[in-house]
């Protein structure tokens, strides 16, 4: 592996919550400190469980900072492999008394609703989802922002003209990261009058976009031949949307310095420190932030209403800390192009964005 490219310069902030945003997005529920009580919040993972990198273990770590934060709070994880085990796996929360029972993943929807309506005295919430239900909290995410942003950094970055991207599955939480990346290089090409060129997606072919996906969140070795097709195919950036399954891409990059990894959910950094250096960014989606700000709300004893949407406007999307390899030239233009998106100037395509309230 190579050395470090040097120290993390600034660029985008990540750092934001629930609280942050759900006052624009719906009815916010309001902590009270004051309140002491002992509640029980659970989570059911989607595919890959607690520790896939992404968004499972973003929501994770939202539970355990509000465990930390709040004494009386008590949580309990259950680990999904495979789809079929979502309403089994709500079914067993319920059985443990749980006072909130966290549903992460849009796959779990069908199985919420059902359970859902069956459990009507139930708390449950969901992330990447627009189920809205008088007991189901809904929390979504327009990461077609951030991975905007990503896409016009790897453009910027790129030396070879092409870029690439890839999904674990051809679900919408999935491809609205591939829409955003996508819109985001040729923003690139618009305004610097260049012809980068997206390998594995492309959301104007088919009914919803045609491209490449590994079939798993949880398969290395896959992520890694199709990172490893892409650089043979020219491309010196990769975007995984894969969870775990994306790790091949930095596995690949990390083989030459002009070659380069963007991460997904969670600040690459972190989530895959072993590649911190490979990551020119990620495009983050704050889960963590948002489930902490739920499960200390819940837990005060406020009701849960509505549903919350995650904008770069209210930080519940953003793009990481930048490496060297992004110069402060292309950094200014990124703060520029974030704000144009904030403004309306810049209005983004992918219909698998969710709708603002």
């Amino acid at each position: 592996m190579r050395s470090m490219r040097g120290k993390r310069t600034a660029a985008i902030s990540v750092t934001c919550g629930l609280a942050l945003f759900v006052a624009a997005c719906g009815e916010a529920p309001q902590e009270d400190a004051t309140e002491e009580k002992d509640f029980k919040g659970c989570m059911v993972t989607d595919m890959g469980g607690l520790d896939d990198r992404s968004f499972n273990t973003s929501a994770w770590a939202g539970m355990q900072n509000a465990e930390k934060k709040d004494p009386s709070i008590q949580i309990v994880p259950k680990e999904s492999k495979a789809q079929s085990d979502y309403e089994t796996n709500l079914q067993d929360l319920i059985a443990q008394d749980c006072d909130l029972i966290l549903a992460v993943g849009g796959l779990m929807t069908d199985a919420l609703a059902v359970v859902a309506e069956e459990n009507p005295d139930q708390q449950f919430a969901i992330v990447d989802s627009s189920l809205v239900m008088d007991n189901v909290y809904a929390m979504e995410f327009n990461t077609a922002q951030s991975s905007f942003l990503a896409g016009y950094v790897a453009a910027g970055v790129s030396k070879t003209g092409k870029v690439a991207t890839f999904g674990g599955l051809n679900i919408p939480s999935v491809t609205i990261f591939m829409d955003g990346y996508y819109e985001g290089v040729q923003y690139y090409n618009e305004e610097n009058d260049t012809n980068v060129e997206v390998l594995g997606w492309d959301p104007n072919k088919g009914k919803e976009g045609e491209g490449v996906f590994a079939e798993s969140f949880d398969d290395t070795g896959i992520g890694t031949e199709i990172s490893r097709t892409f650089i043979e195919q020219g491309a010196d950036v990769v975007f995984p949307v894969a969870g775990k399954t994306g790790v091949g891409a930095p596995t690949v990059t990390a083989e030459d310095p002009d070659q380069h990894s963007i991460w997904v959910d969670t600040d690459g950094r972190d989530s895959v420190p072993e590649y911190a250096d490979e990551f020119l960014t990620t495009s983050v989606k704050n889960i963590t932030g948002a489930v902490e700000d739920l499960l200390i709300a819940a837990a005060s004893g406020k009701p849960l209403t509505g549903r919350s949407v995650g904008t770069l406007e209210n930080e519940g999307v953003s793009v990481a800390e930048f490496n060297d390899a992004v110069n402060e030239e292309l950094t200014e233009k990124v703060n520029a192009v974030k704000q144009k998106i904030i403004d309306g100037e810049i209005v983004i395509e992918s219909k698998k964005q969710p709708t603002a309230e």
